[in-house]
């Protein structure tokens, strides 16, 4: 049954293949990616601001856990150099006792005598020598293993601080990409609240995917900022009866120059209908 699909689906790819060959030629592949490339975007134009915004969050939560993880390891690791600090000191307290004994031992050698007095009891040279021949390696010894503890402690304690410095950076990327989101959350808001009667509709990991998924809300929400203010733009009534200012000023002139030549009119018909008749001659 699986091999007879598997047969199908190699038959209807090879069909597509063949007839895409036939009307494209050539270019078959560049429309199959362009077209690929199309959908992708569409899809992803597609999906809800919010729902970026929250996956933007969850991708931020999902931090939290590695975060606590790496405190605990951060917690361990000071116990370790701890404790190393204090085996190093232990270490070397006891290759400066050894020290004195060593010397001790080598001083007396430099006497020439058959017997050394040590802890009042008595003790042939050639014991004496062996000792000294015994200590001086195992003195040796540990001051090559006390050496290799530095080493390792001042690797730790730099391991240490870089974990440290690492995590405070992490805590601080993560409080700056909250404030972000925050940000964007509200931009997304004042743009629903700028798009609500017009015919517009607003097309709704871990810290480097955080990052990117957050210039790509951006990007989106300035993109429908410029629509809207684009739209508002074009409902705007258009002055076409606008009347220039040199025009305003000539009609204001012409009316009130009308005016005073029909009030001095009224004046002078007046003046003459007032005027007394001559009185008539007997």
């Amino acid at each position: 049954m699986i091999m007879k699909w598997a047969k199908r689906s190699v038959l209807v790819v090879a069909g597509v293949s063949l007839v895409g060959g036939l009307i494209f030629g050539k270019d078959v592949v560049s429309y199959v990616r362009s077209s690929a490339k199309s959908v992708r975007t569409v899809v992803k134009d597609s999906v809800p601001i919010e729902f970026e915004l929250r996956r933007a969050r969850d991708l931020l939560e999902d931090i939290i856990p590695e975060m606590h993880a790496n405190v605990r390891l951060i917690a361990q690791e000071e116990v370790e150099v701890k404790a190393l600090k204090v085996d190093i000191a232990k270490g070397e307290k006891a290759i400066g006792e050894e020290k004195v004994r060593v010397t001790k031992l080598r001083d007396a050698l430099e006497k020439p005598q058959v017997e050394y007095c040590f802890g009042g009891r008595e003790y042939p040279r050639s014991y004496v020598k062996e000792d000294l021949a015994r200590r001086f390696e195992r003195y040796k010894e540990s001051e090559l293993v006390l050496a290799s503890k530095r080493r390792l402690l001042a690797t730790r304690e730099n391991s240490l601080t870089a974990a440290m410095d690492l995590l405070e950076r992490t805590k601080s990327r993560k409080r700056i990409l909250e404030d972000k989101i925050e940000s964007l959350a509200s931009q997304h808001r004042l743009v629903k609240a700028a798009a609500i009667g017009s015919q517009i509709q607003v097309d709704n990991s871990k810290l480097a995917q955080t990052e990117k998924l957050i210039n790509q809300i951006k990007k989106r929400l300035d993109v429908a900022e410029r629509v809207l203010a684009h739209e508002n733009q074009f409902v705007q009534a258009i002055p076409v009866d606008a009347v220039a200012e040199e025009d305003l000023l000539i009609q204001v002139d012409d009316y009130f120059k009308a005016k005073d030549e029909h009030h001095r009119r009224l004046a002078s018909t007046t003046n003459t209908t007032e005027q007394p008749e001559p009185l008539l001659e007997n």
